[in-house]
């Protein structure tokens, strides 16, 4: 009784892994591809679930439908029309549109594909480089040029023997010289804007020179304008002083004479740290003797 579960359970086992080995999912993302043997057997485009026969009878592999993209890993540099060596880089955006031919013509899965548009397309960028140069490469002519590209990527993948492939855009990323022309071009660049800023400097410092020498002018201008007017105004001051003195000590020449001792007094002995030796007979001190006072006694014998 026993044996008989068991086989029976084994036969449902084994009927099971076959039925599992028979069915397959094709997901809409996906071509799915039935190989009888090594050959190519059916290609089911349309999801769903489908049937084949259990391996080794038949096998199934699967190629993306969607829309790919190839960017370009390649340092190698490209020669331009005035022979100057750029380094590019651009990606295409391509998809398998016929299962059957691309895998007879380039390979059973993406990669394949993959690594001979990388071909082509540097091969049909080498062509239309050297006809360019690096301004047309660098200005708006570099749309024509990858048009030209993509029309010759297309020609060759749908030639003599078509890849089952369409080409969807070609692009340049980055267009720049080889690293050894870039470090030159940067060193001239960096001298050129020494160059143009020492000149701005000298020409800022010269600029800088004329006001100062122009301000220093208009300073000394001024000074001796403003000293000119003020020595014009201290003679006319003095002028009228003297004037006015005058016309004061004219009234009482006495007075006019005692006032002048003062004065002289006041400038002679202004600090008490001077010694003067002095004869008191002398008109100096005329004012200290008094109003009457004439020259001074004789001495004693």
């Amino acid at each position: 009784m026993n044996q008989k579960i068991g086989f029976y359970i084994s036969s449902v086992l084994l009927a099971l892994v076959v039925i599992s080995s028979t069915l397959f999912v094709v997901d809409q993302r996906q071509f799915g591809v039935v190989y009888a043997f090594g050959q190519i057997q059916n290609v089911i485009t349309e999801p769903g679930l489908n049937i084949k026969l259990p391996p080794p009878f038949q096998n199934v592999t699967y190629l993306d439908k969607r829309l790919l993209t190839l960017d370009n890993a390649d340092t190698e540099p490209m020669l331009t029309a005035e022979k100057q060596r750029v380094v590019i880089d651009w990606y295409v955006r391509w998809r398998i549109t016929d299962p059957l031919q691309y895998i007879r013509n380039v390979g059973i899965d993406e990669g394949a594909g993959a690594v001979q548009l990388t071909r082509v397309v540097r091969n049909a960028f080498q062509e239309e480089i050297n006809k360019r140069t690096v301004r047309e490469l660098l200005s708006l002519k570099r749309e024509g040029l990858m048009e030209d590209v993509k029309r010759e990527v297309l020609e060759a993948v749908t030639g003599g023997k078509p890849w089952g492939i369409d080409v969807v855009d070609v692009r340049i990323t980055r267009a720049d010289y080889v690293d050894a022309i870039t470090e030159s071009v940067y060193r001239r660049m960096e001298a050129e804007r020494k160059r143009v800023a020492n000149e701005l400097r000298s020409t800022g410092a010269a600029e800088g020179e004329k006001i100062r020498a122009d301000a220093d002018r208009q300073r000394e201008v001024t000074v001796a304008n403003a000293y000119r007017d003020a020595q014009k105004i201290k003679g006319e001051g003095d002028a009228e002083a003297a004037r006015i003195y005058a016309e004061a000590f004219g009234r009482d020449p006495q007075f006019a004479q005692f006032y002048r001792s003062l004065e002289a007094y006041k400038q002679t002995f202004a600090k008490k740290s001077d010694v003067m030796v002095l004869d008191p007979s002398s008109d100096f001190f005329r004012a200290l003797r008094g109003p009457g006072a004439g020259s001074a006694p004789p001495a004693k014998k």
